[in-house]
């Protein structure tokens, strides 16, 4: 029994001071409970209780990559903020590309992972952009969407295919969006990157892909996911295509709305929020440098109107864990792209429900209710009946990052020494405790 949350569920249009009662691992009911006799109660007052958040693009690095993440640390990050269900990308050793691979790993998921685990397969063999997979059988072998993640399919007749592909599978194609030839720097390319000497990545790399495969997904019918979009342009584009009755969906980070490239010059400053600036950093600090780059305040702005007005379906984290020696002690143009988010989205978006951009259910239909949707998850709600897939958490609790408080195995954020607020006190997956804080 939880008792005396604030409980916030969009699917249900339900903002309210209530209990819930779980038995048997699904919502046995909603509402002013009277004491279950036998029941476990959790005191949830000053909490808001809510469905799971689910992330849709996380990097679990397991298999093959381990010095940087694994399954257990990954999962484990995930519960801490508040994720019930993650998909996972492919770009692991070996790739996920054979059933083999999926076999391995749901085995894997079985005996470590702390949350729900939904397997992203690859669009070709080893991510190679030469051959296609085999998607009806990856499909059954449970991969919910394709993607070559990191390595965008060059090749347009291989991408008209997979679109074709995803038409009859209703499994999106999973867009990582960047023309490699363009893409040949280490940040956004602009008056920051003049600044610092440093060679950058126009805006143009992301939106060119973005219009190739819009339009071949208005060509052939299929099911296009269009992920981390960064640019104020892309979302229009992706606006357009939608207006035009183009079956695509979006994802934005919370790093993409709340930061820009002046971190990468030395700033700590959150855009879209009336948030406490942190103290600033050397410039070009490794922590800062990610794929697609972080853009300007201009395209924060737009990215974070896309999102108020539907054009950008979810929230994703895009987590991407490394080593120490691939981030923080490497110089910036060497540096791996990418940063720690799954326990860091939840605090930075309450910064825009706090700033008025977004209210509480807003946050929650990004973040859990839209994607349960979109796959078709048995979750996203605590309707009676549904998966007891649940978190409370404090939006007025201050922390600050701190590497020994962190459960992921790689600590590269730029938000480390910073406050944030709100924190995730408990978590559970189909009932049962996952996280405590």
């Amino acid at each position: 029994m939880i008792r005396g949350g604030r409980l916030v569920d969009p699917a249900l249009g339900r903002d309210e001071v209530a209990d819930v009662l779980i038995q048997d691992g699904r919502v046995a009911a909603i509402g002013r409970l009277s004491p279950l006799a036998g029941a476990r109660s959790v005191d949830a007052s000053g909490l808001v209780v809510a469905p799971g958040l689910i992330d849709v693009h996380v990097h679990l690095r397991e298999p093959g990559f381990e010095e940087k993440e694994t399954i257990a640390s990954g999962t484990a990050a995930a519960a801490a903020g508040g994720f019930t269900t993650l998909f996972c990308m492919p770009n692991t050793r070996p790739t996920l590309d054979s059933v083999l691979a999926l076999r391995d790993l749901t085995a894997r998921l079985e005996r470590d992972a702390r949350v729900r685990v939904e397997p992203i397969a690859a669009i070709t063999v080893g991510r190679a952009g030469e051959r296609l997979v085999d998607f009806p059988a990856l499909a059954e072998a449970g991969a919910v969407g394709f993607s070559d993640d990191g390595d965008t399919t060059r090749d347009s007749s291989l991408m008209r295919r997979a679109l074709e592909a995803s038409a009859t599978l209703d499994r999106p194609i999973m867009v990582h969006c960047e023309d490699k030839a363009l893409a040949d720097g280490a940040m956004h390319e602009g008056a920051v990157s003049g600044r610092l000497g440093v060679i950058g990545i126009p805006a143009e790399a992301e939106e060119i892909v973005i219009a190739r495969d819009l339009l071949l997904a208005g060509l052939t019918g299929g099911r296009l996911h269009v992920c981390h979009v960064t640019t104020a342009r892309g979302a229009d584009q992706i606006r357009r295509a939608k207006a035009e009755g183009v079956r695509v969906t979006a994802e934005a980070m919370p790093h993409h709305l709340l930061m820009t490239d002046e971190w990468v010059g030395g700033s700590r400053r959150l855009v879209n929020a009336d948030e406490p600036r942190g103290a600033d950093a050397p410039a070009e600090d490794p922590h800062t440098k990610v794929n697609p780059p972080l853009r300007p305040e201009t395209d924060a702005a737009a990215l974070l109107a896309a999102v108020r007005d539907g054009t950008i379906d979810v929230v994703a984290t895009d987590h991407a864990p490394h080593a120490p020696q691939d981030k923080e002690h490497a110089s910036f143009d060497r540096a791996a792209v990418g940063l720690s988010g799954l326990e860091f989205a939840l605090p930075l978006m309450l910064a825009l429900v706090r700033a008025g951009h977004l209210t509480l259910p807003d946050l929650l239909a990004l973040m859990s209710q839209r994607p349960a949707e979109l796959w078709g998850l048995d979750s996203g709600t605590l309707g009676v009946g549904a998966v007891a897939d649940l978190i409370a958490f404090d939006p007025e609790e201050r922390w600050v990052v701190a590497r020994e408080r962190l459960a992921t195995k790689s600590a590269n954020t730029p938000l480390l020494g910073m406050t944030m607020q709100g924190r995730v006190k408990l978590t559970l997956v189909g009932g049962e405790e996952r996280y405590a804080g």
